[in-house]
């Protein structure tokens, strides 16, 4: 955990995502990013170095769910299921993506 010049603690965005068990890995929480599956503040985030802060909102695309989380902790470790869930509320069930039709087929084809 580090803080930006105001002194506000924050925390690297790939971090965030697998302690709060969001992404198995820091390499699937980056690969999250890249494709830009992850905004913060609506505002799509694609390096996972972008820092998370206590209050911010993050969209995460996860397969055909999308979720929306505030952060109400930054983890000092991935801990257990119990842990990771205090790092972050969850006021509205996970949404379904919706795909352009098209779209849909051709993840059939591919396997994804």
């Amino acid at each position: 955990m580090s803080a930006d010049g105001g002194g506000v603690p924050t925390l690297r965005l790939d971090k965030f995502l697998w302690f709060a068990r969001l992404a198995r890995t820091r390499s699937a929480a980056a690969r999250l990013c890249a494709e830009g599956r992850v905004a913060i503040a609506g505002i799509a985030a694609f390096k996972p170095h972008q820092p998370v802060r206590i209050g911010d909102w993050i969209t995460v695309e996860q397969g055909r769910w999308r979720r929306r989380l505030r952060v109400m902790a930054l983890g000092e470790r991935r801990g257990d299921t119990a842990e990771a869930h205090r790092l972050y509320d969850e006021p509205e069930p996970p949404q379904p993506v919706v795909r352009e039709p098209w779209v849909a087929l051709l993840e059939e084809e591919v396997g994804a």
